[in-house]
């Protein structure tokens, strides 16, 4: 059926809370009221991210955007603009210069932005392949079939594209080593497990876009011969795990993925395993045992998992966001995507944008682009006009950014000078009211809940930790007890068995460095500087 307009209504699980599903079910009621059931199509969508306020309503071929929708003026739209063609300026957030790409006005909210990953969150309807394959999905795989697997893993390697889930191990070499890896059977990992505090990105992505993943973990199984996929996601992202469930059944059904693809004679099956929500699992080796019924406990490497993997399997690991990368790459070229960021970051990074700022959500632009940019711009800067206190980047386990830092180049290379990490991508804002020890304890906190109890710095470290911080924040502390912290801190990150005690230290090596102050006011004056934790208000202040 030909319809004069599609309408999509963002459904992502940042907008439903927000009232999403009854706008789109109230648009449904008034458009058939209006006698235009026939005229114009009805869909979901993703999320356009941190610069278009959620839930947004994206009106094709007329390319307006209304942002953010209220429930009481769904009736407007549809009577002024659906039914009389005139739209509703006072509602339009923004208007795209031109239908179905991503070129947008200079003082569109959007312009910043470079859409690799999210080039089709907000312009699809997620639940219909056709949708997809008319955006060129799947022709990156059809491409892929005619060439050997070392053409291939050569257009990744050639590329520069690095992991996306915070080690930035180049993807092209990790399928190499798979590739390589004596075997028959070998297994495609997606990691969706995305267990980062502030990180939301792999939820959106595969809610935005779930077939793109798909796509990508095919060309992945043919590139190192493997015919099995694996997405490993939380059970806590029900929207992501059903437009997944939906995207799998909607390809197999067309022959995209399953028994001899395109005719090629390559088979590929993509199975999800819902995991438990442990922050361990997002290490590389706990997540295989999860997948095999076990504990979520990493395990002993060498060896490594493109070599030993899943049940002993070579095994590629990819984040989602990588993953989401490689059907443009096939498509543009390598060279295409290194003229993307920085000579030795190529492409663009998802960053999502929490705390004390004005725009909440995800953006994603080009490596390199500066934490002022990020904040200030993109961010709309911090809310309610406080002053900025740090960026955590990276989730508490990246690093602190102090406000004469916001200059530095976002990227893997230039972070880690500044002792910080790019990490997953998740940027908390975190403005002057916050107490630092409240903020410090807090992230601590976390990661002792998170631990898998395996290993002693990590185990008892933080449990160390965390008790001096609390003795700190009530008045009860001792200046020998910055010492102590320092000390727990830098063995735990040199002695803990994997990534998770190791990067556990981090705010609070930082924090004590930057914030020296604010630890000693609470030690020695028995006061908060800020006058903002429980030494002060007897009540806790926590940081999201």
């Amino acid at each position: 059926m030909f319809y004069r307009m599609h309408v999509l209504v963002e459904m992502s699980s940042t907008s439903i809370p927000l009232g999403a599903a009854q706008i789109k079910e109230r648009l449904e009621r008034e458009v058939e009221k209006a006698g235009l059931s026939q005229e114009i199509q009805i869909l979901e969508s993703g999320s356009l991210g941190a610069a278009v306020p959620s839930p947004f309503i994206a009106v094709y071929p007329d390319n307006i955007v209304y942002a953010p929708v209220k429930i009481g003026e769904v009736k407007r739209i549809v009577e002024e603009h659906f039914l009389k063609g005139r739209p509703v300026k006072d509602l339009i957030y923004f208007k795209e210069k031109t239908p179905g790409v991503h070129a947008f006005l200079p003082r569109s909210p959007l312009a910043k932005e470079k859409r690799v990953v999210l080039r089709n969150s907000g312009l699809i309807d997620p639940m219909n392949i056709e949708d997809y394959i008319a955006r060129d999905g799947y022709l990156a795989l059809a491409r892929v079939l005619s060439l050997s697997p070392e053409e291939v893993i050569g257009i990744v390697k050639d590329s520069g594209l690095l992991g996306r889930g915070g080690a930035g191990f180049p993807t092209g070499l990790k399928w190499e080593f798979t590739y390589k890896a004596p075997g028959e059977e070998k297994y495609i990992v997606c990691n969706a497990d995305e267990g980062e505090p502030g990180t939301f990105k792999d939820r959106l992505i595969l809610e935005g876009d779930p077939h793109s993943v798909l796509e990508a973990m095919a060309i992945a199984g043919y590139a190192v011969g493997a015919n099995t996929g694996y997405i490993y996601i939380r059970a806590e992202y029900p929207e992501s795990i059903r437009h997944l469930e939906t995207a799998i059944e909607q390809a197999n059904q067309r022959g995209l993925l399953g028994k001899d693809i395109f005719g090629s004679g390559f088979d590929f099956q993509v199975k999800i395993r819902k995991g438990a929500g442990a922050y361990v699992c997002g290490e590389e080796t706990a997540l295989l045992e999860s997948i095999e019924g076990g504990r979520g406990e990493p395990r002993v490497k060498p060896p490594y998992p493109p070599q030993s993997g899943l049940w002993g399997k070579p095994t590629v690991i990819n984040n989602v966001e990588t993953l989401a990368n490689i059907p443009p790459i096939i498509l543009n070229g390598p060279q295409w995507f290194k003229n993307i960021g920085t000579p030795t970051c190529p492409g663009t990074k998802v960053f999502t944008l929490t705390g004390n700022i004005n725009n909440l959500g995800l953006t994603e632009v080009p490596m390199g682009i500066t934490l002022r940019e990020l904040i200030l711009e993109i961010g709309g800067g911090v809310a309610q006009g406080n002053g900025l206190k740090l960026v955590q980047t990276g989730g508490p386990s990246g690093g602190t950014m102090t406000p004469d830092l916001l200059d530095v180049p976002m990227d893997f290379d230039t972070l880690p000078k500044y002792n910080s990490a790019l990490g997953s991508g998740a940027l908390t804002v975190i403005d002057d009211t916050h107490c630092i020890v409240d903020v410090t304890k807090n992230f601590c906190r976390f990661f002792l809940h998170e631990s898998c109890g395996k290993c002693t710095p990590c185990r008892i470290g933080n449990k160390r930790v965390v008790e001096i911080l609390e003795r700190i924040s009530v008045g009860e502390g001792k200046m020998e007890d910055l010492d102590t912290l320092k000390f727990l801190g830098e063995h735990m990150k040199t002695t803990s068995f994997c990534g998770l005690g190791q990067a556990a230290p981090n705010p609070l090596l930082r924090c004590l460095v930057f914030f020296q102050e604010e630890f000693e006011a609470h030690i020695v004056d028995k006061k908060c500087l800020t006058g903002s934790c429980e030494m002060n208000k007897g009540q806790k202040v926590l940081v999201h």
